[in-house]
């Protein structure tokens, strides 16, 4: 699996995964990197907010999925001052977190709890949604939760809403993968010493991270399935890709 990405604290199996998250030490040392993670990927988180179909003042609800500190709903606010954000989250440490990050935003948005593996969605999330976002998240859950997600997300966009996505990718291509994974490492030398040698810990946590992440079509497919249309890839760098789509008018 090419190097650069941002490693999860995922240890043993799926089921424990939510326990790790909801950790604080799970937390912490995602936060660690956090300031990195931000300068490394605000563009994208920009670019998110520019493929939005809305004047710059109009009024909309965000709704942020795996939003942890806040960082794409952040990015998305700025562009739009009058928009309100919900950032949905399954971390207590997380969102704690993300109320200090989120304190220049006092009354333009709210945290609620969601876990996004569950299928059943918060009454507090309405269904009359401007856009939604998901970043560095979806990969995390398996392929019948990802499908259950993207027709819930279609379900609570108001039509002509849009929904975009932030996620690294496996290739399902060895020689593909070889090839991004060749690009990575010139391109960032530093990670890629440090993912040569993990130790046994670190490693288990990268199996973890790698564990539900598939290729591209797939995930495509499943938006063209809950209904989607204007479906693209909007961005991508080697295993990287901003996607998503529009619910019709």
């Amino acid at each position: 699996m090419p190097v650069g990405h941002e490693e999860t604290m995922m240890t043993g199996d799926a089921a424990s995964n939510a326990a790790i998250w909801q950790s604080d030490e799970g937390a912490r040392a995602y936060l660690s990197k956090q300031e990195a993670r931000e300068a490394k990927r605000r563009a994208q988180w920009r670019l998110m907010g520019e493929l939005l179909p809305y004047a710059d003042d109009v009024a909309f609800t965000l709704l942020d999925i795996g939003a942890g500190s806040g960082p794409n709903a952040r990015a998305i606010l700025d562009l739009f001052p009058n928009a309100t954000a919900i950032l949905a989250d399954f971390s207590p440490a997380m969102m704690s977190e993300g109320l200090t990050a989120m304190a220049p935003y006092e009354g333009r948005y709210r945290y609620i709890t969601f876990d996004m593996t569950s299928g059943e969605w918060p009454s507090e999330v309405p269904t009359d949604l401007g856009a939604v976002v998901t970043s560095q998240c979806v990969h995390h859950i398996d392929d019948s939760a990802k499908e259950r997600l993207f027709a819930g997300i279609y379900a609570h966009l108001r039509p002509g809403g849009w929904y975009l996505n932030f996620d690294p990718i496996n290739a399902g291509d060895p020689l593909v993968d070889a090839a991004w994974q060749r690009a990575n490492e010139r391109q960032d030398p530093a990670t890629a010493a440090s993912e040569r040698n993990r130790t046994p810990e670190e490693e288990h946590r990268h199996a973890n991270h790698v564990r539900y992440m598939i290729p591209l079509a797939p995930q495509l497919d499943y938006l063209a399935k809950a209904g989607f249309a204007a479906i693209d890839i909007y961005w991508k760098h080697l295993d990287y890709v901003v996607y998503g789509g529009a619910k019709p008018q």
